[in-house]
């Protein structure tokens, strides 16, 4: 409701709405359905497909004939003995990345097996919007299906965690996103329906790049990292393993803003006088911290001088911001 009110108050039908940290993309689906045109980066690969899913309406009965196909294919070759698989045209390969981290957060081989097949069928759908949509669904699986403490946002095992089977897991994520995207489907203007690319604009970006000329956008509705944040990569890590979209946490997180976890500094002409205090006060406490912080700080100020060559005169932004201590 509120990215909503503010698309609506602030800009007309057909005008352009940003959100250089699209995350799972909000507003970006507020902005179609409005009738506005939407653009929106993230530069995690994850949030990219999320987004991606979410803005893409599939038409219902389509999408539900596809996925009975393939919700039919893993419970038979689940629930079917090898003489039945040998006898069946099925043949479903499985999709298991090695990697250590993979066993590290997925113990249970048993576990593991069975993910690695609904990965190898999905990975099979000739259909690139509904192969995407069911590697949402996965992704989505992924914390509930490993040893990932449920009650933590920061990386934590659970060693004694119970685990309901990745195909029950599955099945219901599925259901969900199938019922979100019939409302999707319903509420979206038909004209927008019908010519989805002109009105829609989605990159895997650094917020720093936006894929726009100056002056062409009319409002910016974002809400940005913040700098007390935990690293964002790591919430991430189990979808950025299972995928490949990176070998190792580490080099996943190198490319976030304000991560610590990069290989060059180059924060040397931050201009907020605030942000220079806050980072001589956090030095004193911790070196690091305060390197950290202040790179997050002169990163952010490229984003909003990004964010300003973009936005129309008199254009706006509106950025939610969130009262946190470090």
């Amino acid at each position: 409701q509120l990215a909503k009110r503010c698309i609506e108050e602030n800009t007309n039908p057909n005008e352009v709405v940003c959100d250089p940290f699209m995350g799972c993309g909000t507003t970006l689906i507020e902005s179609l359905v409005s009738g506005r045109k939407a653009l929106g980066v993230d530069i995690n690969p994850v949030a990219y497909l999320i987004s991606k899913v979410k803005t893409t309406p599939i038409n219902p009965e389509k999408l539900k004939t596809k996925i009975d196909k393939v919700m039919s294919d893993l419970n038979f070759s689940f629930e079917s003995n090898d003489k039945q698989k040998t006898l069946s045209k099925l043949e479903i390969l499985s999709k298991l990345p090695t990697n250590e981290r993979i066993e590290y957060w997925f113990p249970d081989k048993k576990i593991r097996d069975e993910l690695g097949i609904i990965l190898g069928r999905v990975d099979i759908i000739k259909d690139k919007d509904i192969r995407d949509f069911c590697l949402c669904a996965f992704s989505n699986i992924l914390k509930n299906a490993s040893i990932w403490l449920m009650k933590s946002i920061k990386p934590t095992r659970d060693l004694n965690k119970k685990i309901d089977s990745p195909m029950n897991l599955f099945s219901r994520q599925i259901k969900k996103m199938m019922r979100g995207n019939e409302t999707y489907w319903n509420i979206l203007p038909i004209n927008i329906k019908d010519n989805l690319k002109s009105h829609l604009n989605l990159k895997e970006e650094d917020a720093r790049n936006l894929p726009v000329g100056n002056n062409s956008v009319s409002l910016i509705v974002t809400s940005p990292p913040y700098v007390t944040s935990y690293e964002y990569a790591d919430l991430h890590q189990l979808t950025a393993l299972w995928f490949e979209y990176t070998k190792s946490v580490n080099e996943f997180r190198e490319g976030f803003i304000g991560s610590v976890h990069k290989k060059d500094f180059d924060h040397n002409r931050i201009k907020s006088k605030l942000a220079k205090q806050e980072i001589e006060e956090l030095s004193k406490k911790s070196k690091k911290e305060a390197e950290a912080v202040k790179n997050y700080f002169f990163e952010m100020q490229q984003c909003f001088e990004e964010m300003y060559r973009v936005l129309k005169t008199k254009g706006r932004t509106c950025i939610v911001i969130g009262n946190t201590e470090l």
